[in-house]
């Protein structure tokens, strides 16, 4: 899947015990991802297989 502007993504954590992490995508340059964070923070990051998830589309009006 490929991840865009606008896209609500679900980073899964590493570590036993750790939330998952929530937020909006900003920027896509490759494989390069900047994500604004539901806590309020920002950061640019290239997710580990697996371990991100589009949780609701750009494209898909919310409900």
């Amino acid at each position: 899947m490929v991840v865009k502007v606008g896209d609500r993504v679900v980073v899964e954590s590493e570590k036993v015990g750790v939330l998952p992490r929530r937020g909006q995508v900003l920027a896509v340059s490759g494989a390069l991802l900047t994500v604004h964070w539901h806590d309020g923070h920002e950061s640019t990051f290239v997710p580990s297989a697996g371990s991100l998830r589009v949780e609701e589309t750009a494209d898909r009006p919310s409900a």
